[in-house]
């Protein structure tokens, strides 16, 4: 499996994508959990649910996890955004994101 550097281009229209599908669906609000300039993702076979800082979307690894989302996923599923990736892997990633900020 080769890894793609992620392309800005692409990622702003997933996000723009992602955005347009919550506002459609009867003006879906964030959880009342989720702090300002934060969203939620569901990561791992169990879809454990993780609040990571918007700041996150600058970093070519959690690019390339959106990139990854939308291969497997696109937007037609109802439960959030979803992170193809094992759980261990996410954390270990969050981990190295949150010692950076």
């Amino acid at each position: 499996m080769s890894i793609r550097k992620p392309n800005k281009t692409v990622i702003k229209k997933i996000l723009q994508k992602y955005s347009k599908k919550m506002k459609n669906e009867n003006e879906v609000r964030p959880p009342l959990d989720v702090p300002k300039g934060h969203f939620a993702v569901y990561v791992g076979d169990n879809r454990c649910r993780y609040i990571v800082p918007i700041s996150f979307l600058n970093r070519p690894e959690f690019q390339m996890l959106l990139q990854s989302a939308e291969d497997e996923f696109g937007f037609d599923h109802h439960m959030g955004l979803t992170i193809p990736c094992q759980e261990e892997v996410f954390k270990s990633l969050f981990s190295i994101f949150s010692c950076k900020y």
